[in-house]
This record gives C-alpha cells, sequence and structure tokens, in this order.
C-alpha cells in the first residue's frame, strides 16, 4: 500500500494518534481532582466520579457510595461550568480523534492527503487541542 505522506507525516499521524487516545482518556478518566469527604477518598472529573456523597432517606443520613461511575444525567453534573467544560471538551477529543483516524488512514491510502487537507487537518487539530486542554474556553 502507498502512503500519501512524508516521513513527518507519518510520524505525526502517530503522534497525533497518541495524543488523541490520552486526551480520551484523560477525560473519561475521574480523577481530575483529589480530595476526601466523611473520611473516604473522593476523585471527580467532568464526565465521571468516584466515591460520592448520597442521601439515605430510610436512615436519614448521607453515605458515601465508594464506586466509580458516570453523572446518571447531563443535568447531574455539579455546575453549569462544568457542563460546558464537558462539552467542549468531548468536542475536543472528538475532533482530535477525527484527525488522528484521518491521518493514519493516509499512512495506508494513496492521495487521500494533500497539502491543503493537511493544512486544514492541522488546523482542526488545533482547534480540537484548544477544546480539549481548556486554553481560553473557559474550563
Amino acid at each position: 500500500m502507498a502512503s500519501s505522506l512524508t516521513c513527518a507525516g507519518i510520524v505525526w499521524a502517530f503522534l497525533s494518534f497518541l495524543c488523541a487516545a490520552a486526551s480520551c482518556v484523560g477525560f473519561f478518566m475521574p480523577y481530575w481532582l483529589l480530595g476526601s469527604q466523611l473520611e473516604k477518598s473522593v476523585s471527580f472529573g467532568t464526565f465521571r466520579r468516584c466515591s460520592y456523597p448520597v442521601r439515605d432517606e430510610s436512615r436519614q443520613m448521607t453515605v458515601m457510595v465508594e464506586q466509580c461511575g458516570r453523572y446518571a444525567s447531563f443535568q447531574a453534573i455539579p455546575s453549569a461550568e462544568w457542563r460546558i467544560c464537558t462539552v467542549v471538551t468531548g468536542l475536543g477529543c472528538g475532533l482530535l480523534l477525527l484527525v488522528a483516524l484521518t491521518a493514519l488512514m493516509g499512512c495506508c491510502v494513496s492521495e487521500l492527503i494533500s497539502r491543503t487537507v493537511g493544512r486544514v487537518a492541522g488546523g482542526i487539530q488545533f482547534l480540537g487541542g484548544k477544546c480539549s486542554y481548556g486554553e481560553g474556553m473557559g474550563c
């Protein structure tokens, strides 16, 4: 199979894939903020949380659920800012994956990526990186 990428393009494709994968893993992992509550270790991110308090109505007290999971609904995310950050970061990860997978396909398919397509992909990748890491996007 012929490639439409130069050696630098092939390196870019593989580094793009590694960075996109790292960004997506970071987005889905609930270890953005670490702390303790009710003498238990807690952590949460924009998308998931671990060891969180829940009101037990039968015993009329707050108990800690010691498991990890995503929020029950979009509205269950603690604040509007965190909801916006979830959407923007998820969009950024999606853009990074789109460019990385297109670049990897360019390693196998001839004439898939031209100079113009490469520049547009670089711009999309820049935007995805800005969204993914929250630089100037409000996260």
